[in-house]
């Protein structure tokens, strides 16, 4: 398989694995080992980031995996931003998964300002990768700002339903050509990630399908070989679906 490329930098893994609601760091740093990923999501405003205490930092090897931070929790562009620029100033990276939150019940992102956010940040040298609704004009608006992914929900955070919309997802393959086009929300198992791929997405983001398995290192390990089996499935192009059977054995030449 192609490597996953965004802003110039190759990945192997087309999985993207969070690091929240783990029981313990160690915990975390075995599921992320199955999974195979080498991009790593880390909440700004969740990891302690000057060491003075055990943090989660202590557990990934950032010579093995590629550090994403996380703006999770923010709800105003402002906010956001600032969670950004305090992940460069302490040397973490100046990469960031940028999530600005719209509503606290559905954890929807708040597209006006997640688009304000991404204006300030790329001006500031940041490669941003958006938290985005299925909207296909915003992925539009947030390419043209500068956004290096576009990075839609396939069902609500943390809610293991699926994707839910599959439809949206498959027209924005077809608009979302520049960068990658990344799922992230809504995966509950490893069939929910083989989906998003059969549909186009160039990689999947989760934490909760794994994170709240009930053998979550098998459950890393399951996905991290669904993303590369639907990326597979996408390429070879599936059969057309027919109302009818057709025979799988061909009649001619049969025997009378």
């Amino acid at each position: 398989m192609d490597a996953l490329v965004i802003a110039g930098r190759q990945f192997r893994s087309r999985l993207i694995v969070g690091t929240g609601k783990y029981k313990s760091f160690a915990e975390t740093a075995r599921a992320i080992e199955a999974s195979g990923a080498e991009v790593i999501t880390v909440a700004v405003r969740r990891v302690n980031l000057d060491r003075s205490k055990e943090s989660l930092l202590d557990y990934i090897n950032p010579g093995k995996y590629f550090l994403l931070p996380n703006t999770a929790g923010c709800y105003s562009a402002e906010d956001a931003i600032r969670a950004a620029r305090l992940a460069r100033e302490v040397g973490l990276s100046d990469w960031v998964k940028l999530e600005v939150i719209g509503d606290e019940r559905t954890l929807h992102p708040d597209v006006q300002a997640t688009l304000d956010a991404t204006r300030v940040l790329v001006k500031e040298g940041f490669v941003v990768l958006p938290y985005t609704s299925d909207d296909v004009v915003f992925a539009k608006r947030l390419i043209d700002a500068g956004a290096s992914a576009v990075m839609p929900l396939g069902a609500p955070i943390g809610s293991g339903m699926g994707i839910q919309n599959q439809a949206n997802i498959r027209i924005l393959r077809e608009v979302v050509t520049g960068v990658p086009l990344i799922v992230d929300a809504g995966v509950g198992t490893a069939s929910d990630a083989a989906i998003a791929m059969e549909l186009g997405a160039d990689a999947v983001l989760m934490n909760s399908g794994i994170a709240n398995a009930d053998d979550l290192v098998l459950m890393a390990d399951a996905m991290g070989h669904t993303v590369l089996a639907g990326d597979a499935a996408y390429l070879a192009g599936r059969m057309a679906r027919k109302l009818y059977a057709t025979a799988s054995s061909p009649l001619e030449g049969v025997v009378r």
